[in-house]
Formats: C-alpha cells, structure tokens, sequence
C-alpha cells in the first residue's frame, strides 16, 4: 500500500461493480478503510451496506452504521448513477425524475447524511462522478447528460459551501468508459463491434476509458495530498472534451 489514505475512511457509492468496484479497491490500496454502498451486495463482499441512494431512511442508516463500526468518516465517492437513452422526447416525465432522484438528489442525500462526520475529519472529501456528457453535447443523451451537468454545478456549489468548513469538493469527469452500462448498449446495437468502434474513434486517443483510470484521478481528488484542489472537474475523457485532432 502506498499509504496516502491511511487511516481515512471512506464510503464509495455504487462500489458493488463498474467504476465504483475500482475505486473501492485503488483506495484500499492507498490504505483507507472502504465502505460500499450498494442496492445489491454480492456474496462475500467485505464492508458493505445496502443502500438505495432514492431512499433518505436507508441513506441515513448506511452512513450511521458506517460511522459506527468504522470511528468516522472522512471520505464520500458519490459514484451511484444510472444511464438513460434519447433525445428530450424520449422519456417521460416520470423517468425524468426517476434519473434524476438517483444521479443529482441521491449525491445530496448520502453527502447531507455525511456531514457532521466530515466536518470532524481533518482530511475530508467528497468526490462526484461526473460525466463527459456534462460538457460536450452527445446525441440521445438528452436525460443523461441534464442529470450530469447538475452534477457539475452542484459540486462548485458545495465546494464554495463547505470549502471552510475544511470539507473539499471535487468532481471527476469520464469519458466514454468500458463499464457494465456501455457493454449492455454495445450488446444490444445492431453491430456491436462497429458500434464500439464508433466510439472508441470518438475520443482521441481511440479508445474507452478504463475504470481504473477514472479510480486514480479520484485517488488523488480524495487524497490529503491534493489539499490545495478544490471545486475543480478532474476531466478524464482522453482528449474529448478539449483536443480537436484532425482525421488522420
């Protein structure tokens, strides 16, 4: 271990799979003690909890329990979100709201629940995940790419908020990433491969993003070490939403 996060503990929401499964394991590798929020445990999974970020009451009882068996908190990944398809007409009102309730209010409700917790801690963080759909617009991510850029915005709220309570708030901003969300799209496309290589040739680099690249920037946005970074977008997208390449 590197020993960054000794000490230090932190909950990551959403960290059963996906992204969140690899930042659970890149910040217990840095040493910090790691709690898992999650709607659906798998067998074995060590220091987990159930919890559906739509639900205040489970919310709550989550980061209690945590803060019980573990002396506090001192870091929160608000990972959990969910994906939606489509242009504005796609969707009705109630999925509207549904995406919503989990990818912008469940971020506020785990992170209210946190608080007094974090306000003790001498290293605390808190890490949204963001999205590349936040900051360039993409076809049939009307929903989507809404929920992700209130996600932005909330993040600069809350860093101005809490900045002197000497809580610090950041985002990361993935781009398109090799997750279990994207693999069902490419599984249910037409052609799956020339879907993923349609989106791969998207990003300049010509590729997705890895899950464990987008745990290593929260790694350092968490970590005591970046103590001077705060209210920022750590943009982790291989050149998307900044590189204009020519075609070669």
């Amino acid at each position: 271990m590197s020993g960054h996060l000794d000490g230090l503990v932190a909950v990551v929401t959403g960290g059963a799979s996906g992204i969140g499964a690899a930042i659970v394991e890149r910040l217990r590798e840095d040493g910090a003690r790691v709690a898992i929020f999650d709607r659906e445990i798998p067998a074995g999974l060590a220091d987990a909890y159930v919890v559906d970020v739509t639900d205040d009451a489970t919310v709550r009882a989550g980061v209690d329990a945590v803060a019980a068996d573990m002396g506090g908190i001192d870091i929160v990944v608000n990972n959990a979100g969910i994906g939606a398809q489509g242009t504005i007409e796609a969707n009705p009102d109630d999925e509207w709201h549904r995406v919503f309730d989990v990818n912008v209010v469940g971020m506020v409700r785990v992170a209210r629940a946190a608080l007094p917790w974090l306000r003790k801690s001498r290293a605390a963080a808190i890490v949204n995940t963001c999205s590349i759909a936040a900051t360039v617009g993409l076809p049939e991510r009307a929903l989507y790419g809404a929920t992700k850029g209130a996600v932005l915005s909330l993040t600069l709220q809350m860093a101005a908020d809490h900045l002197r309570e000497g809580i610090r708030v950041n985002a990361v901003n993935p781009g398109t990433a090799d997750t279990p969300w994207v693999g069902r799209l490419l599984d249910a496309a037409s052609d799956p491969a020339a879907e993923r290589a349609a989106l791969n040739a998207r990003q300049p680099h010509g590729r997705l993003v890895a899950a464990d690249e987008v745990a290593d920037a929260v790694a350092y946005l968490v970590s005591p070490r970046a103590g001077s970074t705060t209210g920022i977008t750590l943009a982790v997208d291989g050149g998307m939403d900044s590189l204009r390449l020519r075609p070669q």
